[in-house]
């Protein structure tokens, strides 16, 4: 199972992102969707399951849950959009991966067996960081596999 994993949007939704996760059979959107029209947009892919994030106060991304713990492909995965937030333990929780945003630093890291997965920043370049999305492979013994994909490289220093 291929899953899509975006965050900080900011309002922008690319066509280069919407290329990139043409396949997947599910997109997890890591908060700052920054216009409740990005994910309609995203669904048109494959089902979106969104949390929000700091810049997500008002209309329907200011509805969204400030956490969502989700199964798929056997295994359960947990988003919130800044890590400072996580509420639990996930190792004890039986999460697999923790999908998160924020800082538009894109990152793959294991703790404790967990997966800590943060795509960067889809949306609108910040500071000197790349664009980018990620994706999750789930196999069906529940192998996790987290990729990057640059959708735009840095700016050069």
């Amino acid at each position: 199972m291929k899953i899509g994993v975006i965050s900080d949007t900011h309002g922008l939704l690319r066509p280069a992102a919407l290329a990139a996760l043409e396949g997947c059979a599910h997109i997890l959107h890591a908060g700052d969707v920054g216009n409740e029209e990005i994910l309609p947009g995203l669904a048109q892919i494959a089902p979106v399951t969104a949390v929000r994030g700091n810049v997500d106060t008002q209309g329907g991304a200011g509805r969204l849950p400030l956490t969502e713990a989700i199964a798929l492909g056997g295994v359960l995965l947990y988003m919130v959009h800044r890590l400072e937030d996580l509420d639990l333990n996930p190792a004890a929780a039986g999460i697999r991966a923790v999908i998160y945003g924020h800082s538009h630093t894109p990152e793959i890291a294991w703790r404790d067996g967990v997966l800590f997965f943060n795509p960067g920043s889809a949306g609108p370049r910040r500071f000197r960081l790349p664009v980018s999305l990620g994706f999750l492979e789930i196999s069906g013994e529940g192998a996790l596999q987290p990729t990057l994909h640059t959708l735009a490289p840095p700016d050069p220093a």
